[in-house]
């Protein structure tokens, strides 16, 4: 007993010393990031986030198998810890239980069913590991990049800690010193096989086992610091300072050393994006050391699916190593000065151009993060010190630069034109060129797709018809537009967005003067107008109700005051009526899903015409992006498959007729793509609308009744 006592004593203080160390240098790491602030208000939200992601495991359950087995695991860890507490207690009292529920059979019995349970999670994950070997599927697995070794070691760890736990506590059982008498039924069945040897070698087993139990626990703890499976501890302090938006929400402001950046009147000494790895924050160094190297980023990234070099993960596993590799240069001493001059983006860089130039900012690796990682925050304030320091971007965006500075739209059309869309419509569209009447009710913010591009032309013409039909009383500023500055903002030109935000604001806030928020109502057929306008002018004290056509025209639709009355070509629905032509599939604008979680409306509307919707396999918050996100709709793609070219693949693999989308930038992408098909002679019967088109036909259809009056 003494014996057992002194050596539990003295492996623990040396297993704590030496993680004690590990974890004080990682504090100090983390400690040397810049300062960023928001992150612990919203308590109960916090809290709530804890309770859901970290103990509910909800992200993971989304991927149900090994979301379960992980599941369990989690658990494990957390009910096995009052194994531990027993184990410790026995070394200095061999009959030591928990007080107060120390014999309650029901925790004798969790205790044993969450270690098999744990048991069945490893053979699960090693099943898991084998059958989506990278050896085996290359770029398909999603444990491409990874490092392997540890994660078997990490499994081995855990299997050492199960069998040790059964061994101690079924020697226990056997020896007479186990607190439970039933419940738990592993422990108790192998304490009576250990039985049939004596009660002396169960003793000695026991104390064996003890040991053995609290040595394994040890080891794992230094490895898990030294590992990718830190995330076991950082992961809830990770969850618990994320972003906390409803959906992706905005891109944050630009800040030095935690004060957002005045850029009429900036600081020489001010730190402009990411441009080495001491320029980000602590939640950026967070982000790096809790990366469990899992793959579901990867494994959803539209880029690495189509054969380009992004990886989110491998992004944030490059940060990390090279903060790893930079930090005795930072906290531990080394003179700077001998430091290896390795630039953070550029070739033979830490992260290579062509990585950081494929994001489309579409948000599929931070939804799909069970630790809640932001990968699109560090991706584009790489880019800001790219384009604002270094002046290193694709040529093509130079030409976006000059056209959104010199004609405050992406097209370097003349502002003059954008009304011409509302031409030959049968009703005039009325034009604010002040303050809104207080008749007007929405102002209708066309953007500059639907006032250049003549496929979103199509969308705004029968988005304005809809509104007309309904009664809703609505305005457009005609040349009065300018850009709202999303494609700026996220190719990394921060000081173009400012400077476009700063005169919509001014213009938006002059039309609306006289009016509280709540009612300066604005409709956008644009999810990146609606998400910019609505998301993130706010950080510039614009303050506007902004929504979505498939939103309002839903109410419009629910309130009857619009009518569906034939489907369009496509089945009904629930087969009533002919059969006419193919059913429609629905494609997730990636700004207007995952950023701000719109995915009921435009599938209401299109099932409200009686024709049936079909999902393709990547649908809703696994949607796949068509490629035009992050400013990619004014890059050319070179490398790979053409994003929109998969995404046209997916969807005609549906059968359908129609791909519907709520996006101007989708709907030119998709047209696009399907064109090539079409030119191979696939799908050459398929068309691409957006959802408006789509309701338009169907309330227009001969014999529809006049939809009902607006209330006054």
């Amino acid at each position: 007993m003494l014996v057992r006592m002194i050596l539990g004593v003295l492996i623990t203080v040396a297993g704590l010393a030496f993680a004690g160390r590990r974890a004080w240098w990682l504090y100090r790491l983390m400690r040397s990031g810049q300062p960023l602030h928001g992150r612990t208000d919203n308590l109960r939200e916090r809290a709530t986030a804890q309770l859901v992601e970290v103990f509910g495991q909800r992200k993971l359950l989304k991927w149900s198998i090994p979301g379960l087995a992980h599941f369990f695991t989690f658990w494990g860890f957390v009910i096995l810890a009052s194994v531990y507490l027993e184990a410790y207690g026995s070394l200095f009292d061999e009959t030591f239980s928990i007080p107060w529920i120390g014999h309650w059979a029901v925790l004798g019995f969790l205790q044993d069913f969450i270690a098999v349970a744990v048991l069945v999670s490893l053979i699960t994950f090693a099943i898991i590991r084998l059958r989506n070997a990278p050896e085996r599927k290359a770029r398909a697995s999603r444990f491409y990049g990874s490092h392997l070794g540890g994660a078997w070691l990490i499994l081995l760890m855990i299997f050492n800690v199960v069998w040790t736990m059964f061994l101690f506590r079924g020697s226990s059982a056997a020896a007479g010193t186990f607190p439970y008498d039933s419940g738990a039924y592993v422990s108790l069945g192998l304490g009576k096989l250990i039985g049939l040897a004596g009660h002396g070698p169960a003793v000695v087993l026991e104390d064996v086992g003890l040991l053995l139990h609290i040595g394994v626990m040890l080891v794992f703890l230094v490895i898990v610091l030294h590992s990718k499976h830190l995330h076991i501890f950082l992961a809830p302090l990770n969850v618990t300072t994320k972003r906390m938006p409803d959906a992706l929400g905005p891109l944050l402001p630009m800040e030095s050393g935690g004060e957002p950046i005045d850029f009429e009147d900036a600081d020489e000494d001010a730190i402009f994006g990411r441009g080495s790895i001491e320029d980000f924050t602590w939640k950026g160094i967070l982000d790096f050391s809790t990366c469990t190297e899992c793959g579901r980023c990867q494994s959803q990234c539209p880029a690495w699916n189509t054969g380009k070099p992004l990886s989110p993960k491998m992004v944030i596993m490059d940060l990390r190593d090279h903060l790893f590799d930079t930090a005795p240069y930072l906290i531990g001493g080394k003179d700077s000065a001998e430091r290896p001059e390795t630039p953070l983006v550029g070739e033979g860089g830490v992260i290579e151009p062509d990585v950081l130039w494929s994001c489309t900012t579409c948000g599929a690796c931070v939804e799909q993060c069970p630790v809640d990682i932001e990968h699109v925050d560090h991706i584009v304030d790489m880019r800001r010190h790219q384009v604002l320091i270094e002046s290193a971007f694709p040529t093509e965006l130079g030409t976006l630069f000059k056209n959104l500075e010199n004609k405050g739209n992406p097209w370097g059309q003349n502002n003059s034109e954008r009304l011409d869309w509302a031409g030959d419509l049968g009703f005039e569209v009325p034009v604010c060129d002040g303050t809104l009447d207080d008749a007007v009710e929405y102002l209708f913010w066309v953007g500059c797709a639907g006032a250049f591009d003549d496929n979103a032309r199509k969308t705004v013409r029968a988005t304005a018809e809809l509104l007309h039909l309904a009664g809703v009383s609505f305005a457009v500023l005609g040349d009065g537009e300018t850009c709202t500055g999303d494609p700026a903002r996220r190719s990394g030109n921060e000081f173009l967005f400012q400077m476009l935000a700063q005169e919509t604001k001014e213009t938006l806030n002059a039309v609306f003067e006289g009016r509280e928020p709540a009612a300066r109502k604005i409709v956008t057929t644009c999810p990146h107008c609606l998400n910019t306008l609505g998301r993130e002018y706010p950080q510039l004290e614009g303050h506007y109700e902004v929504v979505h056509h498939t939103q309002l025209l839903n109410r419009l639709v629910r309130e009857r005051k619009l009518v569906p009355v034939a489907p369009v070509p496509g089945t009904t629905v629930n087969g009533v009526g002919p059969v006419e032509g193919k059913p429609l599939t629905y494609h997730d604008p990636c700004y207007l899903g995952r950023h701000n979680k719109v995915y009921t409306p435009p599938r209401e509307l299109v099932e409200a015409t009686g024709a049936t919707l079909t999902e393709m396999p990547r649908h809703a918050d696994r949607s796949l992006c068509c490629g035009a996100g992050g400013a990619r709709m004014w890059m050319e793609e070179k490398i790979g498959k053409r994003i929109n070219l998969e995404r046209v693949d997916e969807a005609l693999g549906t059968e359908a007729g129609t791909i519907v989308t709520g996006c101007p930038f989708c709907k030119v992408m998709i047209t696009d793509g399907l064109v090539q098909r079409q030119s191979e002679n696939v799908g050459e019967d398929v068309t691409v609308r957006d959802v408006a088109q789509v309701l338009l036909e169907s309330v227009t259809r001969e014999g529809a009744p006049a939809p009902e009056p607006s209330a006054p």
